[in-house]
């Protein structure tokens, strides 16, 4: 046997140097507890078993070529012979490991633990191996823990069997997969106090975004009970997102919320040998609840920082983490259980830009949340259980209720995968990326709206929300070095309306965002009327009742649409900073407004409503200034509390000067001042009245945005919702070309910025030239024109060169 001081060693003896003495998770736990302890990170204390310890107990026994025999001509395919060859690894193993020495160890070491906690003390038995939580594969899930183990004896052999869990056969397949030796790779065992989450909530940190790999983020995913439930994939969690920038600079918000439904708690039942895990129903008040206060999500935001930064220093480079944390029942205090160096997003090379887009349609048969961005498809293959696992065929979609560890040589082969249950950490979703196969989890339904056999596509392409259609809808997928782009001298920005698709977009190669679409967040995150929210009192009985439904946990319905717009425009301001983001006014027409919840009751019914009561008309106006209100007070909170002050401010469809001081003297009483903490508000220019007088209209704002379509439609007098008159609408119209020149000229001789957010210069090089020419500020698009637009406009640069 190896000497007893290389066999076991306490978490303040180790650190991030040890990992091939105790493993990855081991020597993390080590790194933290010696090294940020001072720093308010609390981490339970324990001690190692370490990688000596298994190979000497394994030598003693002289169970090497027994091991061999077992594991070298293994085809890991073969699912049969993996099990039976696996179980006789495992039996090895644990009788290897069942010393007087390793016995003793053990006892001596949790005699002190109990010095420290108090008799009995409940801990934790976790698996670490040598090979885990490196750079190139994660390892989770494949090896054993055991929770709330209380007595020596009982520690002692929940070691030996964590010991033998290197050869699961998940492990097995994982280590063939991977190209890891499955005889270099040890397992070392940490005992440490257990943190009963059990009775209160844990989860898991990321420090970026797990889909796109956007640097700026802490997202922290939780559920009540124990973590387990969220990595399986069989509970929808909550989520909260914090934008580091803004944390570091004080500001302490929560930027978005989501709220899970976290459908079970997993708790502790007791037994003969200690506990299990046992899944009970969440009631649904909770379910309706956060399972921690936001004060709680920042502190965890904040430690998550501080771990980040201290692995950060160590590598020598950023290093992007992922980490668990629990909640104690008995303290009510955060503890972090473990750190790791996440693995995939983080490797995911940001020059390259891969793009997905459907080119068909088809009935969706299901939705959730999307893992990755790709597309993918194939006959349906539904699995319960790891028996049907046989059945599977490569290229198949694999549909579950969730996944395990156990599944992942078939889910290697799946086109894509499809889940009931489970949010962005649970299995599926951590494999699928690591595969790269396109995932979409947290269905609901799809086990039971799917069938064997059936042909389906899978995407992902849409932003957060993945969608299963009916057949094989055809796609296109588009690889850009954007590292290797040349750009334009004029920037080039991107149209946005939905969050959902702001992380990845941020990442390309693009100077801001010329035109947020507040109405876009209205319409699909919020569903109500504004002024429906700031008078509930004045709607019919049914849509009061559904407005209630709908805002049910907020203190007030105005604070939810408040807190609902907010986020959905921090997450873009977020996102882009600290270049530029243009959010425009809500531009909804009458008949728009009147299609959302309590719309009928404050709506008029108008004959022509592209012409009628929108944009600015309505700011100041009795009929919706109290709904002006709450979408000022959401905007402050982006520039406020949130820390976003590169949000830029637009007023649309503003037909007069006069208009326009009624407006901004309207944002300066709902706390949006012109110049206020350096707030610029600029005008869209889409009427012709914008242009013949600019001069006037520049003395009220700081810049301008031309509206090419409804600049067009009014400037040649066509409907450009009219099929009909479709061919008069035309921007290279020589009246369109001289308004566009008199009002970039305009512009530029107050000392106004002036840009254009329509598609018309990325779908005709002949008006992306015009405007080069000119002299526009900036070209807004759609983030799919982005590319071709920054190639037209380089190229009309070039030829005025």
């Amino acid at each position: 046997m190896a000497e007893p001081s290389d066999s076991l060693r306490w978490f303040e003896d180790i650190g991030l140097g040890d990992v091939p003495l105790v493993g990855g998770k081991n020597a993390s736990l080590g790194e933290m507890y010696r090294g940020l302890a001072t720093q308010d990170i609390l981490v339970p204390n324990g001690f190692v078993l370490t990688a000596r310890a298994y190979r000497a107990a394994l030598d003693a026994a002289d169970a090497w070529p027994a091991l061999h025999a077992l594991l070298d001509p293994l085809d890991p395919t073969d699912i049969a012979l993996l099990a039976r060859n696996a179980a006789q690894a495992r039996e090895l193993v644990y009788a290897a490991t069942g010393t007087e020495t390793l016995r003793r160890l053990v006892a001596d070491a949790y005699r002190r633990l109990e010095a420290q906690y108090g008799p009995d003390v409940a801990v934790a038995v976790r698996s670490s191996a040598t090979a885990e939580d490196l750079p190139t594969a994660s390892f989770a899930g494949q090896h054993e823990s055991y929770l709330n183990i209380s007595g020596a004896e009982a520690v002692f052999e929940a070691c030996r069997h964590c010991f033998a869990s290197l050869f699961t056969d998940r492990a097995i397949v994982y280590r063939a997969n991977n190209g890891f030796d499955h005889f270099k790779v040890s397992l070392s065992v940490g005992v440490m106090k257990l943190i009963h989450a059990d009775r209160a909530s844990s989860g898991v940190i990321f420090t970026l975004d797990t889909e796109s790999g956007f640097r700026d983020i802490v997202l922290i995913t939780g559920a009540y009970g124990l973590g387990e439930n969220i990595v399986q994939g069989t509970i929808d969690p909550d989520e909260f997102y914090v934008h580091k920038p803004a944390f570091r600079q004080g500001h302490r918000t929560v930027l978005r919320h989501v709220l899970g439904r976290k459908q079970l708690t997993m708790g502790l039942e007791p037994t003969s040998g200690g506990s299990r895990t046992q899944n009970v129903p969440t009631p649904p008040d909770r379910q309706r609840q956060f399972c921690i206060s936001d004060t709680e999500a920042l502190s965890l935001a904040g430690q998550a920082l501080l771990i980040e930064d201290h692995y950060s220093r160590q590598a020598g480079h950023p290093v992007p983490m992922d980490i668990e944390w629990a909640k104690d029942a008995d303290d009510g205090r955060l503890y972090i259980v473990q750190a790791r160096p996440e693995t995939v997003a983080s490797r995911r090379g940001a020059a390259m830009l891969e793009t997905y887009a459907l080119t068909g349609s088809g009935p969706v048969l299901a939705r959730g949340r999307a893992v990755g961005e790709k597309i993918g498809g194939g006959p349906v293959r539904v699995i319960s259980t790891r028996a049907e696992l046989a059945s599977f065929q490569p290229g198949d979609v694999l549909v579950a209720p969730s996944t395990n560890p156990d599944w992942e040589a078939v889910m290697k082969t799946a086109s894509a995968i499809v889940t009931d249950h489970g949010g962005r950490t649970c299995h599926a979703a951590i494999i699928a990326r690591e595969l790269g196969v396109p995932a979409v989890v947290g269905t609901g339904d799809a086990t039971r709206v799917l069938h064997a056999g059936q042909r389906v596509t899978v995407s992902c392409a849409g932003g957060e929300s993945g969608e299963i259609y009916d057949g094989e809808i055809p796609f296109t997928v588009t690889r850009t070095d954007a590292g290797s782009l040349p750009r334009p001298r004029t920037p080039i920005m991107v149209n946005l309306g939905n969050p959902e698709l702001a992380f990845r977009t941020a990442m390309m190669p693009c100077a801001g965002v010329g035109l947020a679409r507040m109405e876009f967040i209205i319409s699909e995150s919020i569903g109500i009327h504004p002024m429906a929210l700031a008078h509930p009192e004045r709607l019919t009985p049914d849509d009061r009742q559904r407005v209630a439904e709908r805002t049910a946990g907020s203190s007030s319905p105005g604070d939810y649409f408040i807190r609902t717009l907010s986020e959905g425009i921090g997450t873009i301001a977020a996102a882009f900073h600290p270049r530029p983001v243009i959010v425009r006014l809500s531009d909804f027409k009458t008949n728009e407004y009147a299609a959302l919840i309590g719309g009928t009751t404050f709506e008029p019914r108008e004959a022509n409503p592209m012409l009628g009561f929108r944009g600015a008309s309505r700011y100041a106006h009795p009929a919706y200034a109290d709904g002006f209100a709450l979408e000022c007070a959401a905007l402050s909170r982006v520039r406020g509390a949130m820390g976003l002050t590169n949000l830029i401010v637009m007023v649309p469809f503003c037909r007069r000067v006069a208009e326009a001081e009624q407006v901004l003297a309207a944002m300066g009483r709902n706390g949006l001042a012109r110049g206020k903490d350096g707030l610029a508000v600029y005008m869209m220019c889409e009427i012709p009245n914008n242009v013949i007088q600019i001069d006037s209209f520049a003395a009220e704002f700081d810049g301008f945005s031309i509206g090419s379509n409804d600049l067009t439609q009014l400037t040649l007098g066509v409907d450009r919702d009219s099929d009909i008159v479709a061919f008069d609408f035309d921007e290279r119209d020589p009246g369109m070309l001289e308004m566009l020149r008199l009002a970039v000229t305009g512009a530029r001789r107050n000392g106004r910025r002036i840009g254009i957010c329509g598609e018309a210069p990325a779908n005709d090089p002949e008006i992306a030239r015009y405007l080069v020419a000119i002299g526009i500020d900036s070209i807004s698009v759609n983030p799919s024109s982005l590319l071709r637009t920054m190639d037209i406009v380089r190229q009309a640069e070039d030829a005025l060169a």
